[in-house]
C-alpha cells in the first residue's frame, strides 16, 4: 500500500456546540464529504474517533490510543495503525476540501526528502491537519505526547516538514457556529 488515508473526526467541539463530524452537509455529514475525498485521494480511508459514533458509516474506525491529547494523538494513533509508508492526515472541519488538493499533498511525497508533507495554511504556515505524514515520525509524536508538548504547530517544527500551497478555501476549517454559518452563505454566493 502506497497510501493510506486517515481523517480525525474531532475531539469534544465546544466552540461549535455540537459535533462538528456530523453537521449537515451537501446531503450528508461533513465527516462523511472528507472521508470520501480522502479515500479518493488515498484510496483508503479510516476515521479516528470513538467506534461507537462512527462505527455505522462504514469505515474502519480507531479510538484515540492516548486519550486527552487533541489532534496529536489522533495523528499517533494513526501511524501507529498504518501499514503505509504515507499517511494523510486531515481534520473532519475542512468542508472545502477537495481530492485533488490532497492528491497535490500525496505528490510530493515522490520528490521530497521531507518526513511531512503539509498544506499551506492561512498566513502561509503549514496547517498540521492537512498533511501528510510519513510513519516514522512515529517516535517523534510518542515523544512529544510523553513531554506534553501537544501543540501541532510546534510539532511540524521538530519535524522535516515540506509546506507545499493549496487553495487556502481546501484547509480553512469552521470551529464556531458562525465560522460554519459563514462558510454556508459563502458557498451559495
Amino acid at each position: 500500500m502506497q497510501w493510506a488515508g486517515f481523517v480525525l473526526t474531532g475531539g469534544r467541539s465546544t466552540r461549535m456546540g455540537r459535533d462538528k463530524a456530523q453537521l449537515e452537509y451537501r446531503g450528508s455529514t461533513l465527516l462523511e464529504r472528507i472521508a470520501l475525498a480522502v479515500r479518493e485521494a488515498a484510496g483508503a480511508v479510516a476515521l479516528i474517533g470513538e467506534p461507537k459514533l462512527y462505527a455505522h458509516l462504514g469505515y474502519p474506525v480507531f479510538a484515540d490510543r492516548i486519550r486527552g491529547c487533541g489532534p496529536i494523538g489522533g495523528v499517533h494513533t494513526a501511524l501507529s495503525e498504518t501499514r503505509a509508508d504515507w499517511n494523510l492526515v486531515v481534520a473532519c472541519d475542512m468542508p472545502g476540501i477537495s481530492a485533488d488538493a490532497l492528491r497535490h499533498l500525496l505528490e510530493r511525497t515522490h520528490e521530497t526528502h521531507a518526513r511531512c508533507v503539509a498544506a499551506a495554511g492561512p498566513g502561509g504556515g503549514p496547517e498540521p491537519l492537512c498533511a501528510v505524514y510519513h510513519r516514522d515520525c512515529l517516535p517523534v509524536l510518542a515523544q512529544a505526547i510523553r513531554d506534553k508538548r501537544l501543540k501541532m504547530r510546534d510539532l511540524l517544527t521538530a519535524l522535516e516538514t515540506e509546506v507545499v500551497a493549496v487553495d487556502l478555501a481546501a484547509v480553512a476549517n469552521v470551529n464556531t457556529p458562525a465560522e460554519w454559518d459563514a462558510f454556508r452563505h459563502d458557498e451559495t454566493r
